[in-house]
Protein backbone atom coordinates (compact mmCIF):
# COMPACT_ATOMS: atom_id res chain seq x y z
CA UNK A 1 0.00 0.00 0.00
CA UNK A 2 0.72 3.61 -0.51
CA UNK A 3 -0.23 6.58 1.84
CA UNK A 4 0.29 9.92 1.82
CA UNK A 5 -0.77 12.20 5.01
CA UNK A 6 -0.51 15.80 4.45
CA UNK A 7 2.66 15.95 2.33
CA UNK A 8 4.63 18.55 2.26
CA UNK A 9 7.64 19.13 -0.41
CA UNK A 10 9.64 21.89 -0.62
CA UNK A 11 13.12 22.60 -3.11
CA UNK A 12 15.80 23.92 -1.70
CA UNK A 13 15.02 26.77 -4.27
CA UNK A 14 11.80 27.30 -2.32
CA UNK A 15 9.59 25.76 -4.58
CA UNK A 16 6.45 24.78 -3.17
CA UNK A 17 6.30 21.58 -5.12
CA UNK A 18 3.50 19.79 -3.22
CA UNK A 19 1.64 21.28 -0.60
CA UNK A 20 -0.75 19.01 1.88
CA UNK A 21 -1.16 16.13 -0.38
CA UNK A 22 -3.18 13.18 0.94
CA UNK A 23 -4.27 9.95 -0.64
CA UNK A 24 -4.53 6.58 -0.32
CA UNK A 25 -3.89 3.36 -2.79
CA UNK A 26 -4.60 -0.16 -1.58
CA UNK A 27 -3.19 -3.47 -1.80
CA UNK A 28 -2.96 -4.57 -5.43
CA UNK A 29 -4.81 -1.30 -6.33
CA UNK A 30 -4.41 0.79 -9.95
CA UNK A 31 -4.46 4.11 -9.85
CA UNK A 32 -2.85 7.02 -11.94
CA UNK A 33 -1.86 10.22 -11.16
CA UNK A 34 -2.25 12.71 -13.39
CA UNK A 35 -1.90 16.52 -14.22
CA UNK A 36 -0.32 19.29 -16.40
CA UNK A 37 3.41 19.74 -15.90
CA UNK A 38 4.76 21.48 -12.44
CA UNK A 39 1.44 20.14 -11.06
CA UNK A 40 4.30 17.99 -8.94
CA UNK A 41 3.86 14.12 -10.15
CA UNK A 42 7.80 13.65 -11.00
CA UNK A 43 7.78 15.03 -7.13
CA UNK A 44 5.83 12.16 -5.94
CA UNK A 45 7.44 9.23 -7.86
CA UNK A 46 11.12 10.93 -6.46
CA UNK A 47 9.57 10.27 -2.88
CA UNK A 48 7.83 7.11 -3.87
CA UNK A 49 11.50 6.15 -4.90
CA UNK A 50 13.57 7.89 -2.02
CA UNK A 51 15.30 10.08 -4.43
CA UNK A 52 13.82 12.55 -2.19
CA UNK A 53 12.61 12.87 0.99
CA UNK A 54 8.98 15.05 2.34
CA UNK A 55 9.42 18.29 3.83
CA UNK A 56 6.45 17.67 6.53
CA UNK A 57 3.78 14.92 6.48
CA UNK A 58 4.09 11.40 6.39
CA UNK A 59 5.17 9.00 3.74
CA UNK A 60 4.30 5.62 4.50
CA UNK A 61 5.22 2.41 1.50
CA UNK A 62 4.27 -1.33 2.62
CA UNK A 63 4.33 -0.09 6.48
CA UNK A 64 7.76 1.25 5.64
CA UNK A 65 7.93 5.31 6.71
CA UNK A 66 9.86 6.81 4.41
CA UNK A 67 10.36 10.15 6.50
CA UNK A 68 13.11 8.49 8.83
CA UNK A 69 14.00 6.17 7.09
CA UNK A 70 17.78 5.19 7.13
CA UNK A 71 19.85 5.88 4.20
CA UNK A 72 21.16 2.21 4.49
CA UNK A 73 17.66 0.85 4.74
CA UNK A 74 16.90 2.49 1.53
CA UNK A 75 18.42 -0.48 -1.23
CA UNK A 76 16.20 -2.64 0.54
CA UNK A 77 13.38 -0.76 0.68
CA UNK A 78 13.95 -0.41 -3.27
CA UNK A 79 13.97 -3.69 -4.00
CA UNK A 80 10.00 -3.86 -2.60
CA UNK A 81 9.47 -1.42 -5.96
CA UNK A 82 9.19 -2.09 -9.30
CA UNK A 83 10.19 1.33 -11.48
CA UNK A 84 9.26 2.28 -14.84
CA UNK A 85 10.66 5.23 -16.31
CA UNK A 86 10.52 7.46 -19.58
CA UNK A 87 13.75 6.68 -21.01
CA UNK A 88 14.20 3.23 -20.40
CA UNK A 89 17.81 3.27 -18.17
CA UNK A 90 19.05 -0.18 -19.84
CA UNK A 91 22.39 -0.90 -20.19
CA UNK A 92 23.46 -0.42 -23.61
CA UNK A 93 25.93 -3.00 -23.43
CA UNK A 94 24.16 -5.94 -21.84
CA UNK A 95 21.86 -7.70 -23.92
CA UNK A 96 18.01 -8.01 -22.86
CA UNK A 97 18.42 -11.20 -20.53
CA UNK A 98 20.88 -9.29 -19.40
CA UNK A 99 19.57 -6.30 -18.72
CA UNK A 100 16.50 -7.99 -16.48
CA UNK A 101 19.20 -10.36 -14.66
CA UNK A 102 21.56 -7.35 -13.60
CA UNK A 103 18.25 -6.66 -11.56
CA UNK A 104 18.58 -9.53 -9.57
CA UNK A 105 22.17 -10.05 -9.08
CA UNK A 106 22.70 -6.75 -7.41
CA UNK A 107 20.43 -8.18 -4.77
CA UNK A 108 22.58 -11.60 -4.74
CA UNK A 109 19.81 -13.83 -6.01
CA UNK A 110 21.26 -17.12 -6.99
CA UNK A 111 22.00 -17.58 -10.67
CA UNK A 112 20.15 -21.15 -11.01
CA UNK A 113 17.02 -18.80 -9.81
CA UNK A 114 18.04 -15.96 -11.92
CA UNK A 115 18.09 -18.59 -15.37
CA UNK A 116 14.79 -19.48 -14.16
CA UNK A 117 13.18 -16.17 -14.09
CA UNK A 118 14.64 -14.11 -16.65
CA UNK A 119 13.28 -16.35 -19.56
CA UNK A 120 9.50 -16.46 -17.28
CA UNK A 121 9.25 -12.31 -17.20
CA UNK A 122 10.40 -12.17 -21.13
CA UNK A 123 7.57 -14.31 -21.54
CA UNK A 124 5.06 -12.19 -19.89
CA UNK A 125 6.08 -9.22 -21.82
CA UNK A 126 6.23 -11.13 -25.31
CA UNK A 127 10.41 -11.18 -25.50
CA UNK A 128 11.01 -14.52 -25.44
CA UNK A 129 12.83 -14.20 -28.79
CA UNK A 130 14.72 -11.06 -28.09
CA UNK A 131 16.61 -12.06 -25.17
CA UNK A 132 19.73 -12.37 -27.08
CA UNK A 133 19.14 -8.71 -28.76
CA UNK A 134 21.00 -5.59 -27.50
CA UNK A 135 18.85 -2.50 -26.72
CA UNK A 136 20.03 -0.59 -29.81
CA UNK A 137 18.50 -3.39 -31.89
CA UNK A 138 14.66 -2.94 -30.48
CA UNK A 139 11.87 -0.30 -30.95
CA UNK A 140 11.09 2.13 -28.37
CA UNK A 141 7.91 -0.40 -26.99
CA UNK A 142 10.23 -3.08 -27.00
CA UNK A 143 13.00 -1.61 -24.79
CA UNK A 144 10.02 -0.03 -22.63
CA UNK A 145 8.55 -3.65 -22.23
CA UNK A 146 12.52 -4.72 -21.55
CA UNK A 147 12.24 -2.64 -18.41
CA UNK A 148 9.13 -3.46 -17.47
CA UNK A 149 10.39 -6.93 -16.92
CA UNK A 150 13.35 -5.61 -15.03
CA UNK A 151 10.83 -3.41 -12.70
CA UNK A 152 9.42 -6.88 -11.92
CA UNK A 153 12.42 -9.16 -11.16
CA UNK A 154 12.68 -9.17 -7.91
CA UNK A 155 8.89 -9.61 -7.38
CA UNK A 156 8.23 -5.93 -5.99
CA UNK A 157 5.14 -5.76 -4.00
CA UNK A 158 4.47 -1.69 -6.10
CA UNK A 159 4.62 -0.66 -9.55
CA UNK A 160 5.41 2.87 -10.18
CA UNK A 161 5.34 3.79 -14.08
CA UNK A 162 6.62 7.59 -14.16
CA UNK A 163 5.46 9.11 -17.98
CA UNK A 164 5.99 4.97 -19.07
CA UNK A 165 4.83 5.81 -22.58
CA UNK A 166 6.52 9.08 -23.28
CA UNK A 167 8.69 8.00 -25.24
CA UNK A 168 7.00 5.46 -27.51
CA UNK A 169 4.05 5.69 -30.18
CA UNK A 170 0.38 5.25 -29.79
CA UNK A 171 0.28 1.40 -30.02
CA UNK A 172 3.01 0.38 -28.76
CA UNK A 173 1.63 2.86 -25.53
CA UNK A 174 -1.55 0.85 -25.56
CA UNK A 175 0.50 -2.44 -25.21
CA UNK A 176 2.51 -1.17 -22.32
CA UNK A 177 -0.50 -0.07 -20.34
CA UNK A 178 -2.47 -3.38 -21.62
CA UNK A 179 0.72 -4.95 -19.60
CA UNK A 180 0.60 -3.18 -16.49
CA UNK A 181 -3.12 -3.67 -16.41
CA UNK A 182 -2.66 -7.31 -16.88
CA UNK A 183 -0.08 -7.52 -13.94
CA UNK A 184 -1.87 -5.63 -11.69
CA UNK A 185 -4.40 -8.32 -12.11
CA UNK A 186 -3.24 -11.48 -12.31
CA UNK A 187 -0.07 -10.98 -9.95
CA UNK A 188 -2.38 -8.80 -7.23
CA UNK A 189 0.61 -5.98 -7.55
CA UNK A 190 -0.38 -2.06 -6.61
CA UNK A 191 0.33 -0.40 -9.95
CA UNK A 192 1.03 3.35 -9.68
CA UNK A 193 0.86 5.38 -12.91
CA UNK A 194 2.47 9.10 -13.26
CA UNK A 195 0.83 10.48 -16.92
CA UNK A 196 -0.50 13.53 -18.80
CA UNK A 197 -1.40 10.99 -21.45
CA UNK A 198 -5.42 12.20 -21.29
CA UNK A 199 -6.54 9.64 -24.06
CA UNK A 200 -4.60 6.56 -22.42
CA UNK A 201 -6.22 7.49 -19.15
CA UNK A 202 -10.18 7.83 -20.90
CA UNK A 203 -9.56 4.51 -21.83
CA UNK A 204 -8.17 2.29 -19.47
CA UNK A 205 -10.91 3.68 -16.89
CA UNK A 206 -9.18 3.22 -13.55
CA UNK A 207 -9.20 5.43 -10.57
CA UNK A 208 -7.65 8.93 -11.44
CA UNK A 209 -5.35 11.44 -9.00
CA UNK A 210 -5.73 14.49 -10.56
CA UNK A 211 -3.26 17.14 -9.16
CA UNK A 212 -2.62 20.99 -9.88
CA UNK A 213 0.13 23.31 -8.52
CA UNK A 214 0.83 20.88 -5.71
CA UNK A 215 -2.20 19.88 -4.58
CA UNK A 216 -5.10 17.19 -5.12
CA UNK A 217 -7.96 18.66 -7.10
CA UNK A 218 -9.83 15.18 -8.24
CA UNK A 219 -9.63 11.31 -6.76
CA UNK A 220 -12.10 9.47 -9.11
CA UNK A 221 -13.14 6.36 -10.97
CA UNK A 222 -12.71 7.41 -14.46
CA UNK A 223 -11.22 9.86 -16.97
CA UNK A 224 -8.71 13.03 -16.43
CA UNK A 225 -10.90 16.08 -15.32
CA UNK A 226 -11.18 18.84 -18.42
Amino acid sequence: MIEFSKVKKVYPNGTVALDNVSFYVGDAEFAFIVGASGAGKSTIAKLLLREEKVTAGQLVVNEMHLNDMPDRVVPYYRRQIGMVFQDFRLFPNKTVYENVAFAMQVVGEPARNIRRRVPALLDVVGLSDKLKRFPDELSGGEQQRVALARALANNPKVIIADEPTGNIDPQMSMEIMNLLVKINKNNNKTVLVVTHEKALVDYFQKRVITLSEGHIIGDRIGGMFE
